[in-house]
Parts: C-alpha cells; structure tokens; sequence
C-alpha cells in the first residue's frame, strides 16, 4: 500500500481511503467492523466519514456512520494506528431538516455543535482532519453546470468559518483542516485567509474524480501542485458505474442505483457511451473494470487519497488491492484516448 503526505504536513496516509458512508444504511455495524479490520490488515491507515452519513441523509441514520466508527475504535482501542477524516454539514435548508432543525451554517454555533457531537460519536477527543463538507456561499458542486452570479445575504464569510475552526485547531479538537466540493476560487481564498490572517492552512480538498469526472483537472489540480493541497478523490467509481455492473441497463438487487434511482449522476447518455468504451478497453486488457478505474485515480501526481466504499467484503478485497497497482502506458494512453472523445461527460 502506498503512502502520501497529507499537504504540507508530517502525516502520511494511504493512497486507498476507506470510505464510509453506506455503514448504518447499505451495511450493518458488523459488516462495517469487518470492512475496517480488513482495509487496517491491508495497509489503510485512513478513515473518512462525515456528520450527515449514512447516505441518503434521513433524521433516523444521521451521525450512525460516526458511531458504528466510534464502537470500532472503541472496541479495538486502536486510535493511535488511523488517521481520522470527518466533515462538518453545509448549509441544507429544506433539504436536511434534521440537522441542527435545517439551519445549518458554516458559524461557531453550528461548527462548535457539530464537532462536539462528532467527537462523542466518535468516541475520541480530535479528528485529524475535519473538512467543510460544501460552501456556505451559491457556487458550483455536486454536478451544477453553468455559474450565475448570486448573492446570500445570510452566507457566512471563509473568514469566520476558517477563524472558528483555528480556535478548534488551538483547542485540540481537530489537528488539520480541509474543504470539500470546492472551486478554486474557494481553496485560494481559504489559503490567503490563513496566511493574512495566521489561521490554519487547509491541507486537502475532497472533490469527485473518476474517469467519468476529471473537472478537478482544471483549476485545482494546479492548485494542489503548487500549494501542496491535494485531492481526496471520492466517487472514484461514478456511484459503482465504472464498475460494469449496470452496464446494459442492469439493476443488480441491492446496488445503490438500484435502491436509489435517482442517483443519475453518472448516467447520462455520453457518461453511459464514455463507460462503455472503458469497459471495453479494460476487457482488452485483461483488467477488471473497478480496479483499472480506481488505479488510474491513484496514478495522477494530484492525488492524495482515493476515497473508496464498498458493500461487501470481496467489492472492498478488489478495491484494495489497487494500492499498489500500476496501469502500463498502453492502457494509460488509451484512457487519454477516450477522455478526448468524451471529455468531462458527468461534471
């Protein structure tokens, strides 16, 4: 399993993520202990979750995933050997009423609430990285096409949100901060902020990437070269659609899509054409289609992390063993290919 620093910071982690969000829905607290066991046995030393998890967001799962982690490290009294991610709620509106009674914003009240229940879920006294898990301000992420200028007069400024959480820092709450579904014009905010006004540097940016989502490559991924803040790459499988396994209009009983249809991110029409070539291409190499997905992500010098989830043992077996998989220059120049056929088909 390879190893990355994370940012500019003395802490390396693994370039396989164990993703967490499906445990407390998709996957029960057995079946979670037993994914975490294996991917520590295989080398993973990094963990991400997030106050909002299980996905979807309902009143009766939220914080469950935090918890199902915090009787692992529990039971395991293993702290010391994993480096803990978890991410603090956006503004949610209508869309998340059972979080702090819809009124989430990326203030001390709710920043201070939110990492104090996480902790207790947790089960632990910090988090190594808490991140912001979307702006609190009208931007582009979680696929928006197009940007149209807009105010929110109730939006709060990076300013105070990165203020609030160095005096988190400074507490010993969390040792590190991230943002997530970004812009570039958010992450180098975020870094000015903290160098004008001595606050912590954010040290990642956990954004979609995939073979079906390389948007990250313009704008941020310069970013992360030169500021050393790189990518957690999350839905490296586009929903499990690089997979294979809904190629054909297939629904396999228990898949996300199949139990969450709308979901279509990833199925689009040039997104199921894009899919269909790399299953292809993966075929003629004698890959599977899953790990020639997730070992491209892990082989682009912007990389920090390859966020990975999985419902079953032998799904997370195949997925790990990406941490140390090479792809040859043939395949890596057809990808290419196929990318300038069908560039950015799921944004």
């Amino acid at each position: 399993m390879q190893h990355r620093k994370l940012g500019n910071t003395d802490i390396d982690v693994s370039v396989i993520c164990l993703g967490t969000m499906t445990w407390g829905e998709q996957n029960t607290q057995t079946e979670a202990h037993a994914q975490l066991d294996a991917a520590l046995d295989a080398g993973v030393n990094f963990i991400d979750t997030a106050e909002m998890y299980s996905i979807p967001p309902k009143a009766e799962t939220y914080g469950r995933t935090e918890t199902i982690i915090g009787e692992w490290l529990s039971a395991r009294a293993n702290r010391d050997k994993v480096i803990l991610a978890s991410k603090v709620a956006g503004p949610c509106g209508d869309w998340m009423p059972h979080v702090r009674d819809g009124r989430t914003r990326l203030d001390r009240v709710n920043i201070e609430a939110a990492i104090d229940a996480s902790l207790m879920r947790l089960q632990t006294d910090y988090i190594d990285l808490y991140q912001v898990h979307w702006p609190d301000r009208p931007t582009n992420y979680f696929g928006r096409l197009g940007y149209t200028p807009k105010d929110d007069p109730q939006a709060i400024a990076i300013e105070d949100t990165l203020t609030v959480l160095g005096e988190l820092v400074a507490a010993g709450k969390i040792r590190y901060v991230g943002v997530s579904n970004e812009t570039p014009w958010g992450v180098m905010r975020y870094l000015r902020t903290a160098e004008t006004l001595g606050l912590p540097r954010i040290v990642s940016v956990q954004n979609p990437y995939n073979l079906l989502n390389r948007s990250y490559e313009v704008g941020l991924a310069e970013i992360a070269d030169r500021e050393q803040v790189g990518l957690l790459a999350y839905s490296p499988l586009g929903f499990g659609v690089l997979s294979g396994k809904y190629a054909g209009g297939a629904r396999p009983a228990g898949a996300r899509l199949t139990l969450y249809p709308d979901y279509q991110r990833y199925l689009t029409e040039t997104g199921i054409e894009a899919t269909t070539a790399y299953l292809d291409l993966a075929r003629r190499h004698n890959l599977k289609p899953a790990q020639m997905a997730l070992a491209y992500v892990n082989s682009r010098p912007f990389l920090t992390s390859n966020i990975i989830g999985a419902t079953s043992l032998d799904q997370l077996q195949e997925n790990l063993a990406t941490g140390d998989m090479e792809l040859a220059d043939t395949v890596l120049d057809e990808i290419e290919a196929i990318h300038r056929r069908y560039p950015y088909p799921c944004p």
